[in-house]
């Protein structure tokens, strides 16, 4: 039986090359047989081949080694969503050449048609053909796919065969190394690349460029004309400053590999079926790129689950116009958990998700236990945290030791109930030294008592005004330093706002 050839394999892929690597008689013959096709496709990586049936145009190198590129970077991602650290996938994508050499060979056997016409992949096409079968993969060997990956083409468990491969032809870190050659390189007129030359205009510097081509090396081999460009035309078109694009493309370079008729634009507009703001869309490019590199897939599953926590498709359509990062974090291992949590603590989940979402980004370890403990520690009671929370979401965003803690031993000192957090959790939103402590030195210079809220949430003249009348009143033995009818308002809008 013939080894599995690089171009054309059989649908059940990696079963049917395990089975047979393991039955045959001839291991040697079979490995030697296969590695003999992979080093002749490596080096006829631009030449066309023929099996009768179909044939493939020309695959130019440059495209190549950013299809490879692309192919680690799912692999990568994959790897990490089984758990592994990043230093330990990247290790293991460092043994994998051959495997990669097998994905590209599945990539081509799925979009035949794309390489007959001369069309290049974009990334989401990549993905979409790699995920899935990798998943297929992990379903039938579980928790050796590791060994699996960096093996082959051996199966797991069997020895070596004792051949003499031929050396790979590159790393991890010799790819990186390639990629920023390849955007710093002058040409034969003494020039820098055209599209490095363009991004410099556009902002970005050499440094940034090379970090680019470090971070995703395929960026290095995207054309000008055919992929940068049109990205940068449609953001200025959306309305995003020339001057936040740089930024834009530092932090997400992939988006440039995505096309802007088949995937770009159309989940653009499926986003806006959903309720983003169209008139935003500068806003959420440059609050989260990646949003645009999502599948609808992955997008579904996450607006399926607000849907089911209860929020209306206006108020999902705000959440993803507002924190559009919120689809970057797993229905199952992050959103679900923390809705859970918060629903121990008797929190409104739907109202908490519209007001706070980029609360439900927070490790319920290390941020939504240790504020809880905090407010249990100093008397509050589990309902006090869950109204605390309910009325201001932000809360578990602060920092222990640099907001809450500090702001909590000033509080101590200024003679107010507990209760009054509990109604005023925004307290702990407030600057400390620029606005809480000079406004309550004002208070205790006139000896009124004022509440928390009307003390920080109105303007300085608001406040100036408020004093003088209670000082004033105070003065002529018409008011006690108590609530004011003013006050009682403040106190039943905010039990008000609270039902809601």
């Amino acid at each position: 039986m013939k080894a599995c050839p690089s171009f054309q394999c059989p649908k059940p892929l990696f079963r049917s090359c395990v089975t047979i690597w393991t039955r045959t008689t001839s291991l040697s013959r079979t490995q030697l047989s296969y590695l003999g096709q992979l080093h002749s496709f490596r080096a006829k990586s631009a030449e066309p081949e023929f099996d009768g049936s179909s044939s493939f145009t020309a695959v130019p190198l440059s495209l190549l080694t950013a299809e490879k590129e692309e192919a680690k970077a799912v692999l990568s991602l994959f790897l990490r969503k089984l758990g592994l650290s990043s230093a330990v996938a990247a290790r293991t994508i460092k043994k994998s050449e051959y495997f990669i050499e097998h994905l590209i060979s599945r990539l081509h056997s799925v979009h035949k048609s794309r390489y007959l016409v001369g069309r290049e992949l974009t990334t989401l096409e990549i993905r979409d053909a790699l995920v899935p079968y990798l998943e297929s993969l992990l379903d039938e060997h579980g928790d050796v796919l590791v060994d699996v990956v960096e093996n082959f083409p051996n199966p797991p468990g069997r020895e070596r065969p004792t051949i003499s491969t031929p050396p790979t032809t590159s790393s991890l870190s010799s790819k990186k190394v390639k990629a920023i050659a390849r955007v710093s390189e002058l040409g034969s007129d003494g020039q820098l690349p055209a599209h490095i030359l363009y991004l410099i205009e556009l902002g970005l510097d050499m440094d940034q460029i090379k970090k680019m081509a470090r971070k995703f090396p395929a960026f290095a081999y995207y054309s000008l004309d055919g992929k940068i460009k049109p990205v940068v035309e449609l953001f200025l078109d959306l309305g995003i400053p020339r001057s936040e694009i740089p930024g834009i493309l530092f932090r997400r370079p992939q988006l440039c590999g995505i096309s802007l008729s088949e995937n770009l634009k159309p989940t653009m507009t499926y986003l806006e079926s959903l309720g983003v703001d169209k008139e935003k869309w500068a806003k959420v490019i440059y609050r989260f790129p990646a949003v645009l590199t999502y599948s609808r897939q992955k997008v579904k599953i996450s607006v399926d689950f607000f849907s089911e926590l209860g929020l209306s498709a206006e108020s999902i359509g705000k959440v993803l116009t507002r924190c559009p990062h919120i689809i970057s974090y797993s229905v199952e291992d992050k959103l679900k958990p923390t809705a859970a949590y918060f629903r121990s603590l008797g929190v409104d989940v739907a109202l908490l998700l519209h007001r706070s979402p980029q609360t439900f980004g927070l490790s319920i370890e290390a941020n939504l236990k240790p504020v809880t403990q905090f407010f249990l520690d100093r008397g509050f009671n589990i309902e006090e945290v869950g109204t605390m929370i309910s009325r201001y979401g932000a809360l578990y965003t602060f920092s222990l030791a640099d907001n809450l803690i500090p702001k909590w031993e000033f509080f101590q000192s200024i003679d107010y109930p507990r209760s009054e957090l509990v109604k005023f959790p925004q307290y702990f939103g407030y600057s400390l030294e620029e606005r809480i402590k000079p406004r309550f030195e004002r208070v205790r210079d006139l000896g009124v008592e004022v509440l928390l809220n009307q003390v920080l949430s109105t303007s300085d003249a608001e406040l100036e005004k408020v004093l003088e009348k209670k000082a004033k009143k105070m003065t002529e033995g018409v008011l006690p330093p108590t609530l004011t009818d003013f006050d009682a308002l403040q106190v039943e809008s905010e039990m008000k706002d609270l039902k809601l």
